[in-house]
């Protein structure tokens, strides 16, 4: 009788995952060696057989909240959940922000940034009654393209009282589909997959304080949980949809709930899922490292609260055309600078203070630290700086890091940024060479990598934790994103980088710290040859 061969150690699994994709100068992460266009995955999920029940299309409404006011909670008055509400809600988080043209090709651009503009990243709505829209709970999938809410499953009344949400409270719930990514980007598709996920928690977290909504996550579920409650529990194959994360809206404090979905699964779900490609390529190492990074239900965690308190935000920009006209660089100018205080202004935004949004979604106490280049900043000498997210792991960051750094306070710094000064020196040429040679990391007035606390994140969370930090760094990115705008420049993020290299910079010897994702903020070059069309029709009204 032959043994039982062993199951492997998620941790083990993960771990590998995450060395075998990392890119080197030597040589880049296996991915498809071409783009084979026939297969280009659709952008667009429909779930043919759902009522589609539209939105009203609104114009971005200039007497509305501030950018600053959003980004504090409690700084806009709850508004009312009603057809509005919704509509506003995913027209400002996951909607359209232009279409794109060139020649005969045309594409859209989305408030939600993504990889590649391969938009991985689905959204859902679970809701009881709202006024004006539905009379009844349901379970809803959001079409982006139509700006409409596909109705999946009707859900009973005994059904929405056993799932125990805390009254007044909604659900957005967000899954990825691994296979748009890696048409692209092969392996290391997840990692990005990941990035589009965080980037996608903040989007919303914005847009839903906007109208006066807090957000928080809702972690003690585990995946086969929110897979039921999102009616994707039953999807398989290249194209089925990753649960990723459910999000507790709510007007005032959110109370996170317990919900249990026990009953969602017997609901009748409505709408066939379209095919997004006529062939796939297998990508093995994703689907393992997807199921090692499975999240069981696990206990509440004691809250972690921020405990500096932020500035007052008086940034007094529109929030709604902020967000609508925030775009990925393609290429930065080399030139174009920025001052001192706007440059620690955008580095601070990145910080978790007690009621900030977005960092204060998320549950845990920060992982993800900032390594940064300053390029192009006045009054900022030149040079590689250190921003401590977490304080308390200062000491262990110094610890690893080269003996000949300086941790020197930079000049003007303001008392509650802890930014620290590492190596002064013109490192333009070393950020681009270290972002797989790309010229737009160097210039910019500023480029970034965002270092998370690895391994002990894994040791003491479990594998599980993986893909929540580069949800992390979804967030810090979307916050750069929104910087960016509000300053009059333009940012991107940046997945290919030499991951190794970069921890060589730092003098990082093993995996306690490990490089996750670049970012880019500087003065944009626009493409002329492009025309930029409006995201939906003017004149659409609703439903």
């Amino acid at each position: 009788m032959k043994a039982r061969r062993a199951e492997p150690d998620p941790l083990d699994v993960v771990r590998a995952y995450h060395s075998r994709t990392k890119h080197h100068l030597h040589r880049y992460a296996h991915g498809p060696g071409g783009l084979d266009w026939a297969n280009q995955p659709d952008p667009f999920r429909r779930f043919a057989g759902a009522e589609l029940l539209r939105l009203a299309i609104e114009e971005p409404d200039a007497g509305g909240p501030t950018y600053g006011d959003a980004l504090r909670e409690g700084g806009v008055p709850a508004a009312p959940l009603d057809a509005r509400f919704l509509s506003r809600l995913f027209a400002d988080g996951m909607g359209l922000s232009a279409w794109k043209q060139y020649g005969g090709a045309r594409w859209a651009l989305r408030i939600n940034p993504s990889s590649g503009n391969l938009h991985p990243t689905e959204a859902y709505l679970v809701a009881g009654a709202v006024p004006g829209f539905a009379e009844r709970p349901a379970v809803y999938h959001y079409a982006p393209r139509e700006h409409a809410l596909e109705r999946r499953a009707r859900v009973s009344d005994e059904a929405w009282r056993a799932l125990g949400l805390e009254p007044g409270s909604l659900l957005v719930g967000l899954t990825s589909i691994h296979w748009r990514e890696a048409w692209k980007y092969g392996e290391r598709a997840y990692r990005y997959c990941q990035h589009d996920a965080g980037h996608a928690i903040a989007a919303i977290a914005i847009a839903a304080a906007g109208l006066g909504w807090q957000t928080r996550l809702l972690e003690t579920l585990g995946d086969d949980a929110v897979a039921a409650v999102l009616g994707v529990d039953r999807m398989e194959g290249p194209e089925a949809e990753h649960p990723d994360v459910l999000l507790q809206l709510a007007p005032g404090d959110v109370r996170a709930s317990t919900i249990d979905p026990a009953g969602f699964p017997a609901l009748a779900w409505v709408g066939l899922p379209n095919d997004l490609s006529p062939e796939h390529v297998d990508w093995d190492v994703i689907d393992a490292v997807a199921t090692a990074a499975k999240k069981p239900r696990t206990p509440p965690r004691a809250p972690w609260g921020a405990r500096v308190e932020q500035r007052p935000l008086d940034d007094a920009t529109p929030l709604r055309a902020l967000v609508r006209q925030r775009r990925s660089a393609v290429a930065m100018d080399g030139k174009t600078r920025l001052s001192r205080d706007a440059f620690f202004r955008a580095l601070e935004r990145t910080l978790p203070r007690a009621g900030r949004v977005p960092t204060q979604t998320l549950p845990w106490s920060p992982r993800v630290h900032l390594a940064v280049f300053a390029h192009r900043v006045d009054g900022v000498e030149p040079g590689l700086y250190w921003l401590a997210r977490d304080p308390d792991r200062l000491e262990a960051a110094r610890a690893v890091c080269r003996t000949e750094f300086l941790w020197e306070r930079p000049d003007g710094c303001p008392d509650d940024l802890p930014l620290f000064l590492l190596l002064p020196r013109e490192l333009r040429g070393v950020a681009a060479q270290i972002s797989c040679q790309q010229a737009i990391a160097g210039d910019g007035a500023f480029s970034l990598g965002m270092l998370a606390d690895f391994e002990r994140s894994l040791g003491e969370e479990g594998a599980w934790f993986y893909p929540r930090l580069f949800w992390e760094t979804g967030v810090i990115g979307q916050v750069l994103y929104l910087e960016a705008e509000a300053l009059g420049v333009r940012s991107t993020g940046i997945g290919c980088f030499f991951d190794d290299e970069m921890h060589a910079l730092l003098g990082l010897r093993d995996r306690a710290w490990q490089s996750l994702y670049h970012f880019t903020v500087g003065g944009a070059v626009d493409d002329d040859r492009l025309t930029t069309h409006p995201p939906y029709p003017p004149l659409d009204t609703g439903r």
